[in-house]
């Protein structure tokens, strides 16, 4: 008996394999390690590939969206092969499997966009008809907006893969989320930061959130300390938003969050794939009514955008 207590994890993190997947899962453990005085040995760590991982030579938008980099991490919590599930919160869907929930999120990292390039310094000094490569659809949609002379290209990968796409000349620049170039102590490679403003982030951006099962009380229990309230507050209006404007991968949208205090104002975008089209809001109130914040966020740019606007949107 003593000798399965001692073999038997002290917590099981699910996480993709990715070296910014991995540092993530690594900052949490470390936290948990540390909050709860056990030894970061007596976590374990285990990698899942995930369908995101696996489709590598089409856009997200074209393979069924979010949800892609959680999925079999889900079905590892599900079937009690993982305790926690550890991702970059941008990547969750809206809606969760039945028996899941999102339970903390770490303190939120910068939201912004890092401007990438081998070549140039700043959007700005990109010369008419540069390649510029995402696999986002908001960043593309975004950047056609703001420099509609750029040759936009498909640009899927980790940040080691979409570097060496730089180098061998697949693109001439990219935007990257600098919460991402931190976490992997490359933030030197980002040549200019975006404001927010301007090319609005993606929900939830910037944010680590820890997936639990809704019966498994002590492992909600151990990560309960490391739930940030601020980022908290702002991932659950900006989901809340996500939700109600039915965002997907297919859909280009943005948001950005601003608290102080008690108060909290949320921003939205919505684009055309195109980019010509463009409509925003933003709503203000109490971090208590995050929920609500978001809701009449995207009731907002629902009425502003009319429902036809969404209907090019829908997969066919």
């Amino acid at each position: 008996m003593q000798s399965n207590q001692q073999t038997k994890p002290f917590l099981r993190i699910g996480t993709r394999g990715s070296m910014l997947a991995l540092a993530q899962a690594k900052l949490v453990r470390s936290k948990l390690a540390k909050f709860h005085k056990v030894d970061q040995d007596d976590i374990h760590i285990e990698v899942i590939k995930t369908s995101g991982d696996i489709i590598l030579d089409r856009p997200l938008s074209e393979v069924g969206g979010k949800g892609l980099f959680t999925k079999e991490i889900e079905i590892a919590l599900l079937e009690d092969r993982v305790d926690i599930g550890v991702h970059s919160s941008k990547d969750v869907a809206t809606i969760l499997p039945d028996g899941l929930g999102m339970y903390a999120f770490l303190k939120r990292e910068d939201v912004r966009d890092a401007f990438v390039s081998l070549k140039y310094k700043s959007l700005e000094d990109l010369p008419e008809g540069t390649v510029f490569g995402t696999s986002s659809l908001r960043r593309a949609a975004q950047m056609k907006r703001f420099r509609p002379d750029l040759n936009i290209v498909e640009f899927r990968g980790n940040v080691q893969t979409r570097m060496q796409k730089l180098e061998d000349g697949v693109a001439d620049a990219t935007l990257l989320a600098y919460a991402g170039l931190k976490r992997l102590g490359q933030s030197h490679l980002a040549k200019q930061m975006i404001d927010p403003n301007v090319f609005m982030p993606a929900p939830a951006q910037g944010a680590i959130g820890i997936e639990a099962r809704e019966d498994d009380e002590r492992t909600r229990e151990l990560i309960a300390p490391l739930n940030h309230q601020g980022t908290a507050a702002a991932l659950v209006a900006e989901r809340h938003y996500l939700h109600g404007l039915d965002g997907s991968c297919r859909t280009p949208i943005g948001a950005y969050t601003e608290i102080d205090g008690n108060d909290m104002k949320v921003i939205g975008q919505i684009l055309s794939l195109d980019g010509q089209t463009a409509f925003e809001g933003e709503v203000s109130g109490h971090v208590a009514d995050c929920e609500e914040i978001g809701r009449h966020l995207a009731e907002i740019l629902r009425n502003q955008a009319g429902e036809t606007f969404f209907e090019c949107f829908e997969v066919r």
